[in-house]
């Protein structure tokens, strides 16, 4: 066995599980405005994110995930679900200039991340972000109202930003700018920012990144099926940029699994930087563990084996044909290892997985539960 820090997930859309595979082979735009945001619109209530989110929990669990970052519809209730499965999460609340589901605006889903962030400001294991979905989709006077929040709040921002060079072009036309000046100009920018993708980094935003001390999480293989670009993980890396990991969400990906995701995240960054010595693999690990509490604001909790850290651990078997013969255990776990590897997981000190077995969780039935929405959503798309 590999004993290492349980990985985290910096990144994702938990309930979005339950839209895995619906849409593929499709791009950005496309994607999202003729059929995410139309099923989103139909099927998005409370029913659907607690089954979608413990479907999510259970595949990351099994994965090795002891800490995700989720930005989605009823953070109330993924909260709930947090609190009641033993994992560690931070939940970002979403925000948008039109309705979302669970709240009729901006402003109410400010209120509302607000009472949640009172709520588990002493949680152990939840943290509350604010979420501001993209700077295409929030305008500045609700950006402005976010800014005065996290600075009074202590908060982190986790965001969407410079995913596609079609975003960043729309907003030289729009506001004479890209995106990330924007967002400095507004002072959003700082070691609590989260900006999530950054598949379009020139040497301005290199800058501010680096001014500001702020996290990047990388998405590879989300980037990679919506053909949204590379994010420059080698050149971030040795600007001394914080980059965490994240899956997405598995409408766009189409799995949660992290430590697939580190493997290619590794490959992918010694092809863009044109050198096999980029993002080795011990330091793709760290990616997927303390850089990306860090980015969370919790690496002084988890994201490391270290005396007075919470005891999130995960332990690979390394024991199969595949990883023989073992010259250095991380090469092996990050470039021949799937994540069916991962045997135990405890998260502060609970042991959540056992030989593969969810703890605390009934896995055939969420799988028929998952079964059911699929031929609901089915059934319903087949009779437009």
């Amino acid at each position: 066995m590999l004993l290492a820090p349980g990985l985290v997930n910096a990144h994702g859309h938990a309930a979005m599980t339950l839209f895995r595979g619906l849409a593929d082979d499709l791009p950005l735009q496309t994607w999202l405005q003729d059929h995410i945001w139309p099923a989103e619109s139909r099927w998005v209530d409370e029913e659907f994110i607690r089954s979608g989110s413990e479907l999510a929990i259970a595949e990351q669990l099994k994965s090795g995930i002891t800490c995700f970052s989720d930005m989605y519809f009823f953070p109330n209730v993924v909260s709930e679900l947090v609190h009641k499965h033993g994992v560690r999460a931070q939940i970002a609340i979403p925000v948008l200039d039109f309705p979302i589901p669970g709240a009729r605006d901006a402003d109410e889903a400010l209120r509302k991340g607000v009472a949640l962030f009172d709520d588990l400001k002493h949680h152990p294991r939840l943290t509350v972000a604010f979420g501001p979905h993209a700077p295409y989709s929030v305008a500045d006077d609700k950006l402005e109202s976010i800014r005065i929040l996290v600075a009074e709040m202590d908060a982190g921002i986790h965001m969407h930003v410079h995913e596609t060079a079609h975003e960043v072009q729309e907003a030289l036309h729009k506001h004479g700018e890209r995106p990330l000046a924007r967002l400095a100009r507004l002072q959003l920018l700082g070691p609590r920012f989260q900006a999530v993708h950054m598949t379009q980094v020139d040497d301005e935003d290199l800058a501010l990144l680096t001014e500001h001390n702020c996290s990047v999480i990388h998405c590879p293989e989300s980037n990679l099926k919506l053909a949204s670009g590379f994010c420059p993980v080698e050149r971030l890396w040795e600007a001394g940029i914080n980059v965490a990991i994240g899956t997405d969400g598995a409408a766009s990906n189409n799995d949660l699994d992290l430590l697939g995701e580190t493997r290619t995240a590794a490959l992918l960054a010694k092809a863009v930087a044109g050198s096999a010595t980029a993002l080795d693999a011990h330091r793709a690990l760290r990616m997927a563990t303390l850089n990306g509490a860090r980015a969370l604001g919790l690496d002084d909790h988890t994201g490391s084996l270290e005396l007075g850290k919470f005891a999130d651990l995960v332990a690979f078997d390394l024991s199969g044909l595949a990883q023989q013969p073992i010259y250095d255990p991380v090469s092996q776990l990050i470039y021949s290892s799937a994540r069916d590897c991962v045997r135990h997981v405890w998260v502060g000190g609970k042991q959540l997985l056992d030989d593969r077995r969810l703890t605390r969780m009934d896995e055939e039935r969420l799988i028929a539960n998952a079964h059911q929405w699929g031929e609901r959503i089915a059934n319903t798309d087949k009779s437009r």
